[in-house]
């Protein structure tokens, strides 16, 4: 019997998809600072946050004292005027500029740092926070700014007060209760505004890999030492490919034994580019921003009492709570279904599925978070920074100057507010076409992907740039 074999068909070797290679080159360093003198020498002393954190944590026990014992009007209240006039609108320009320093001398983390000294247990962080802390912390930002528009707590300095007693309250226990800083990391609603902002940050801190590669430490970086607690964040250096959970607090780099640790310059918005694995709750969060930015545009707008009279006349609902948390819903929503549709419409001609492009994109707009985030905040600063004057005056005996609480014209707030956006505007156009160039390799991809989020950018950008033309309400 003879036995006869079938040739098996000859296998084609295809030439792979271009676009299923994405550019992972990493980002080229900037400028070392720690081969700065001067900084090396601050960053690295035992005083160093220290220092900072003792007179931020006066002022903040000033604000608090007044905002609930002083006087009852926001207007004549010095806590209020220093804490939403000055403080809330100047601390989205220091995340733009030195990422998450401020959470280096916030006094929370201070407070937490000296409970877990004296009573701390240091039990591990919970599962449930470490998968789902940017979740709460999410919704924590939405239950804060709802609150303040129904219960008035900007415009309450005792309403403010107590925002901060419940914020004190939830850290103390969260230092009782766990290790290092896990409300910071995982719990605080400032903690994740400031990581996402951290992103267009022109700072960062990233460790020698060439180094780190040979070290015999054992993470002294993370795990610190005796004289030097591991990192407050959670974060190991030298896998860190972003600055969200960076305070700059330079544990590591008093730690490090190799010299390791750069803290670099580098160009905003940079990163947003390079991030490697985007998280989609990362990227609800700049969704949910953007939100709160346009209710709080919308509600200190002439048109919002206009709109609440047609709400009223046409549903016939006379309460305020509701209506506003049905539009607050709208609001917020409009953001994140916009994203929503640009992604799926992307997934029909790029690899990704809608999920996917939704997390990855995301990144892009938060340049416009920031920008409209600033611009709205600087109308407050700007008119009605003297409020701050009178009212610290007034602790010390010195009457208000004039009513006029303006630094400068309404014209010029607005010329400056129109930079902004115009700069946040480009820097997410530009950050979507870099993404999208360094994850497809052909023109085609990139266009098709790209045309969506475009749209979406402008169109939030000029619903933005509308409201700013509108007259604003005050809120000193």
């Amino acid at each position: 019997m003879t036995s006869t074999t079938t040739p098996s068909a000859p296998v084609r070797e295809t030439e792979p998809d271009p676009d299923r290679m994405p550019d992972l080159t990493p980002p080229r360093p900037g400028r070392n600072l720690m081969t700065v003198p001067w900084v090396a020498r601050v960053l690295g002393s035992g005083w160093y946050p220290k220092i900072l954190q003792i007179p931020v944590a006066a002022v903040f026990g000033l604000v608090a004292y007044e905002l609930l014992t002083g006087p009852e009007s926001a207007h004549d209240n010095a806590g209020t005027a220093l804490m939403w006039v000055l403080w809330w609108p100047v601390i989205p320009i220091v995340f733009v500029l030195l990422g998450r320093f401020w959470c280096a001398v916030c006094p929370f983390g201070a407070i937490s740092d000296v409970v877990q000294k004296w009573v701390g247990v240091n039990a591990p962080v919970p599962n449930f926070l470490k998968n789902y802390g940017i979740w709460i912390i999410d919704a924590s930002f939405l239950a804060i700014t709802w609150a303040d528009h129904v219960w008035g707590v900007v415009e309450s300095p005792w309403g403010s007060g107590v925002l901060l007693l419940i914020l004190t309250t939830a850290v103390i226990a969260s230092g009782a209760l766990f290790q290092r800083r896990t409300f910071c990391r995982y719990l605080c609603f400032l903690g994740g505004l400031s990581g996402n902002y951290a992103r267009v940050g022109m700072v960062e801190l990233r460790a020698d890999t060439e180094i780190c590669r040979t070290c015999k430490a054992r993470a002294v970086c993370y795990n610190g030492n005796d004289k030097v607690a591991g990192c407050p964040l959670f974060t190991f250096p030298r896998t860190m490919e972003d600055s969200a959970n960076c305070n700059l607090c330079a544990n590591c780099i008093k730690s490090c034994p190799n010299d390791a640790i750069q803290v670099r310059l580098r160009k905003p918005t940079s990163e947003l580019w390079f991030i490697t694995k985007p998280k989609i709750e990362q990227s609800m969060l700049a969704m949910a921003i953007m939100g709160i930015v346009l209710v709080q545009n919308v509600t200190m707008l002439g048109v919002w009492e206009d709109l609440l009279v047609w709400v009223e006349a046409t549903t016939g609902i006379t309460s305020y709570a509701v209506i506003f948390t049905v539009l607050f819903a709208v609001a917020v929503t409009l953001p994140v279904g916009l994203l929503a549709l640009a992604s799926r419409v992307a997934a029909r001609s790029n690899l990704e599925d809608a999920r996917t492009n939704f997390a990855r994109f995301g990144y892009a707009l938060i340049p416009l978070d920031v920008a409209g985030h600033l611009a709205h905040n600087l109308f407050h600063l700007l008119a009605e920074g003297r409020s701050v004057v009178f009212t610290v005056g007034a602790l010390f005996g010195r009457p208000a100057a004039g009513a006029d609480a303006a630094l400068v014209s309404t014209g010029t707030i607005q010329v400056l507010q129109f930079v902004l956006l115009a700069l946040g505007l480009a820097a997410s156009l530009y950050t979507a076409r870099r993404i999208a160039h360094r994850r497809y390799r052909t023109t085609d991809r990139r266009r098709a992907t790209l045309a969506p989020y475009v749209a979406v950018i402008v169109l939030l950008g000029a619903v933005n740039v509308w409201m700013f033309l509108l007259p604003m309400a005050h809120r000193m």
